[in-house]
């Protein structure tokens, strides 16, 4: 018997994720802590909290039974938002084996650790096989079986290959990388620049500052990663540039939806309420800001939307301090 692929997690992304495999004829097993919302899609083959009107295959099977969902599993997909990614691999790895592929599919850091997800699963699970899967992947345009592709990143080649074997369908893409640090990283820093492009257009912006936020964007995230010793040039596929022009140009990305509420002027509480979903890139605004402090890393957008998000300070001041700094060179990293 061919052995099923587990996926932690019950929010949008890992549901579609859950579901491109069970459509590529896969035994799929997902966790949720929800018993309702488990049922209801054993039930009616839908996660009316977070995919409304998407149809999900029979072949994905929800539960609240961890051990049931990971034991004998070819492959576990964490699809946690990270404030919780640790408590729940340290419940999962009473299960885990080492053969088993195990892989992140959260961007975001942890409070006050800055540790990325792919560094918490090797400390909770170090004989595991580890990767991560980052891109530009809208959950709700994957759901419409619009053509997305992502990144699979390891060190590890053949996991890699299984995981796009496992993936790969007619409207769903998966490329390989092994620069693990830089996929993770761009998935994670862009979503505090949506939050920005968000804010920008709420405050109705021209095409050229739209264009100008996206790329300044990119100069700030390789400008960090090399400060980070990260690879810039992974910043330039999918997991940088390309999640970085969804995140920054879709409403139907949740930082993005976050910004445009503040740009409205409702406050930080309040646009996340609203959200309904867990936006990483609040959290990643604050850490990223320590960091850049702490290493004295030039991020002008950083700085200045931490000041619009956490200290109240008025858009147009800031923006006119911003326009007040002294431009440097457009691209200044060295490969």
């Amino acid at each position: 018997m061919t052995a099923h692929i587990a996926v932690l997690g019950g929010g949008s992304f890992g549901t579609v994720i859950a579901n491109i495999m069970a459509e590529n004829g896969y035994q799929v097993r997902q966790w949720l802590r929800d018993p309702e919302i488990a049922e209801k899609i054993n039930q009616t083959h839908q996660n009316a909290r977070y995919l409304p009107d998407y149809s999900l295959s029979e072949q994905l099977i929800a539960s609240t039974d961890m051990e049931w969902v990971i034991r004998d599993a070819e492959a576990v997909f964490v699809s946690i938002p990270s404030s919780s990614f640790r408590n729940v691999v340290q419940q999962a790895k009473a299960w885990l084996q080492p053969q088993q592929l195990l892989i992140s599919t959260t961007k975001g850091v942890e409070a006050s650790s800055f540790k990325l997800m792919s560094h918490i699963l090797r400390e909770e699970v170090p004989n595991g096989r580890i990767g991560v899967l980052s891109g530009p992947n809208l959950a709700k345009e994957i759901a419409k079986g619009h053509i997305t592709a992502s990144v699979i990143a390891s060190d590890d080649e053949a996991l890699c290959s299984r995981v796009q074997s496992i993936l790969c369908s007619k409207t769903f893409r998966a490329y390989a990388s092994q620069d693990v640090f830089g996929v993770e990283l761009g998935g994670t820093l862009k979503n505090i620049y949506a939050i920005a492009s968000g804010l920008s257009a709420a405050l109705g912006v021209g095409e050229n500052t739209k264009s100008m936020l996206i790329t300044r964007s990119l100069a700030e995230m390789s400008r960090f990663a090399v400060a980070k010793g990260a690879n810039p040039m992974t910043f330039l596929g999918l997991s940088g540039i390309g999640d970085l022009i969804v995140t920054c140009t879709s409403p139907l990305s949740r930082n993005y939806r976050v910004g445009f509420a503040l740009g409205q002027g409702k406050s930080l509480d309040d646009a996340v309420t609203e959200l309904g979903e867990v936006a990483e890139g609040v959290n990643t605004l604050k850490e990223v800001r320590q960091q850049a402090q702490q290493y004295d890393i030039y991020m002008p957008l950083v700085m200045g939307l931490y000041e619009v998000v956490f200290n109240h300070a008025p858009v147009k001041q800031v923006i006119a301090a911003m326009m007040s700094n002294q431009p440097n060179v457009d691209v200044d990293f060295a490969v």
